[in-house]
């Protein structure tokens, strides 16, 4: 999309103005924030948004629009102005469109405060036409290889000839901080790989962090870098140019094999005469002085707060509002034709943006007997996934380096990789990039995909991050974890996950399952995929377990309540309880048959979610765990931080308090007490007491 060079004018200069004081006012009145990046890049932003962003402010969630991510999310008011001044209007949680503006000029008054549409950071779901969550420097970065990854993918599958309805980009403002954090070479490196040439990142090259000048740490030559990662690198020597900053995103669009990073030289104090090239700006308030003189020097009215003079709504209107009125219905008229040639592809197009699953998804999934022998649970998982995956178009799995070793490999036909010559495949491979697997499953996610990615349970400590904020964005990712306890054994103590489970388990919002067995893995699918806002981590075996026979003890179904109970005494109510999750599972079956065979009635309970169990009321609870019942003893081969919650005073707690060692699966289980005898010996022990 070409647009013809324009002179810059007063009414575009009164915009770029208006967006810059209404950030400096907002962080006084708050007496916190970011006012720096706001000043220096305000005339980039506004360039983008008035002359090339495809959005349309009336109908702000149209699947084929431009998407903006500010990954230096300090900046935040930089987006809160142009969401105001544009006229976005609000999305409810059910994807309906509100008259009510998304960010209104009392939003931005109350900018920090609580409950505003102007938190300190932007919040995907909580203020409309915030495309991703950031904050931590480098994730949004990092997400948007993800969003246009899905946009590549979303044209593969669904253009036709004639009907190209996919083809969105994917823009990103970002500073010195995100690209120093690590994440950035992973993420520009998968993006260069990928020839996604519907990627531009604009660095706001300004070298001011928190300590000071950046030449204190950071001496990287960032264009080579990225030319090294196979990417197109332009450079915008003044950010006040908005005729070079129009070039600049013209080369971009013209651009057809490479993502573009825009270098723009700024400073972080434009217009305030004292703060040019000082690290005051960036992490505090001007102050009521520099204020005044900052607004002198923008020819502004020094007193005015909060001022949006005459003529500048009605220009961003006659601008991105126009223009993305008309773009978004062309598309509407375009696919409305496309649903009648092709209305099974529509309609997946329409239960993708509201996250619906097809009619008959789990049909497929298949259930296990124990004569299939003893299976891992990542090997259950493989066949779940490929049996939901057929049946859900939309799904693409991916992995850090670990495809088959995961078991996250699509074998039916049609599920090709993906790749820059095959934009409809169903298979990523995502590299040894374990942060950015994570962060670009949550970008695919923004663009109602249903992704999953996949590693060693001791590596999610990398992607800790993008799981956090898959959590925090209420998005449907799966995370899936195998290679999960001491029982990987001979690969010893750094591969052995030990504290791995509490620390997820630690995260708001994220439901972490653990199955015991194939059956158990099948509901666990089966819970992970029927939800729209909440993410799951699925943690799985890399060991052989028994299938437990379910015509002997309870259905596997009890997973979707997060627990049940599995095993009870056939005569008399149960004195003792054992707590299992996962692997160790069959191991309390095999010592709540020691101890009946010794006269002692165990109950055992399989508990594969916490978060699921303790969503339940109170009295489902109670029957599982009867509170009258105190001897109880839980077994994990994990850390056993938080399971006092269900052992209680009087229980006791089988799991690692060390890290683990190097040697045979049976060997390590015995040296730590994850034996039928070691765990029945413990029962007793709690009854005696």
């Amino acid at each position: 999309m070409a647009v013809a060079a324009k002179p810059q004018t007063e009414i575009d200069t009164l915009c770029v103005n208006t967006i810059r004081t209404l950030g400096i006012d907002a962080i006084q009145k708050a007496n916190s924030g970011h006012p720096g990046a706001v000043m220096g890049m305000a005339p980039a932003a506004y360039t983008l948004w008035q002359r090339f962003l495809r959005f349309d402010p009336e109908e702000p969630i149209w699947p084929n629009r431009d998407r903006f991510v500010l990954s230096n999310g300090h900046a935040s008011m930089l987006l809160y102005a142009l969401l105001h001044l544009t006229r976005v209007r609000a999305v409810d949680p059910d994807y309906e469109i509100l008259g009510d503006p998304s960010v209104a000029l009392e939003d931005i008054e109350r900018f920090r405060q609580l409950d505003s549409k102007c938190p300190g950071h932007p919040e995907y779901r909580w203020t409309s036409g915030v495309e991703s969550t950031t904050g931590p420097l480098g994730q949004g970065i990092a997400t948007t290889v993800g969003l246009a990854l899905a946009a590549k993918w979303m044209g593969g599958h669904f253009n036709r000839p004639g009907f190209e309805l996919f083809d969105f980009n994917v823009y990103a403002i970002c500073g010195d901080g995100d690209l120093m954090e690590g994440v950035s070479n992973e993420a520009g490196s998968l993006a260069g790989h990928q020839r996604l040439d519907n990627l531009c990142w604009i660095y706001d090259n300004n070298h001011i962090s928190i300590d000071g000048h950046t030449g204190i740490t950071y001496g990287d030559d960032v264009a080579a870098r990225f030319i090294g990662y196979g990417w197109n690198v332009t450079r915008v020597g003044d950010a006040n140019d908005r005729d070079l900053l129009t070039r600049a995103y013209e080369h971009f669009h013209q651009e057809t094999d490479r993502p573009t990073l825009i270098i723009v030289d700024s400073h972080i104090g434009y217009g305030s005469p004292h703060l040019q090239d000082t690290a005051e700006v960036h992490g505090e308030p001007l102050g009521e002085e520099e204020v005044r003189e900052t607004k002198r020097a923008y020819g502004w009215p020094e007193d005015a707060q909060f001022l949006v003079p005459d003529g500048v709504y009605e220009h961003f209107a006659d601008g991105i509002g126009a223009r993305g009125r008309r773009l978004r219905e062309e598309w509407e008229a375009l696919f409305e034709q496309y649903r009648s040639d092709a209305p099974e592809l529509a309609a997946q197009v329409d239960a993708m943006q509201r996250r619906e699953l097809p009619e008959g998804w789990d049909a497929d999934i298949p259930g296990f007997d124990p004569s299939d022998g003893d299976m891992a649970t990542r090997k259950a998982s493989n066949k779940v996934e490929n049996a939901v995956a057929k049946r859900i178009p939309w799904m693409l799995a991916g992995s850090a380096d670990l495809t088959d070793s995961t078991s996250v490999r699509l074998g039916f036909e049609g599920a090709a990789d993906f790749q820059p010559g095959q934009r409809s495949g169903r298979q990523l491979h995502l590299g040894i990039r374990e942060h950015e697997s994570a962060a670009m499953s949550n970008g695919l996610s923004l663009a109602k995909l249903r992704p999953l990615w996949s590693t060693y349970l001791t590596f999610s400590d990398y992607a800790k991050p993008a799981i956090r904020l898959s959590a925090l964005m209420e998005l449907p990712v799966i995370h899936l974890f195998t290679h999960d306890s001491i029982g990987l054994g001979e690969d010893g103590p750094t591969h052995q996950p030990v504290e791995h489970l509490a620390g997820l388990r630690a995260i708001p919002g994220l439901d972490v399952i653990r199955p015991a067995d194939a059956n158990e893995v099948a509901e666990a699918w089966r819970a992970a995929l029927d939800r729209h806002h909440q993410p799951v981590a699925l943690v799985l075996t890399r060991q052989n377990v028994p299938i437990i026979d379910r015509s002997r003890y309870a259905s596997a179904q009890g997973l979707s309540r997060g627990g049940y109970v599995l095993a009870d005494p056939e005569d008399g109510d149960p004195e003792v309880i054992l707590i299992a999750t996962g692997s160790e599972v069959p191991l309390a079956v095999a010592a709540h048959e020691q101890l009946i065979a010794d006269g002692v009635r165990a109950r055992v309970v399989s508990l594969p979610c916490w978060e699921l169990f303790e969503r339940q009321d109170q009295s489902y609870q109670d029957e599982v765990l009867p509170p009258e019942i105190t001897a109880r003893v839980s077994i994990e081969e994990a850390s056993t931080l938080g399971w006092e919650r269900f052992v209680g005073p009087g229980g006791a707690k089988i799991g690692m308090h060390t890290f683990g060692s190097s040697a045979p699966l049976k060997d390590v289980q015995t040296k730590f007490g994850f034996t039928p005898d070691r765990v029945a010996e413990t029962a007793k022990e709690v009854l005696g007491r």
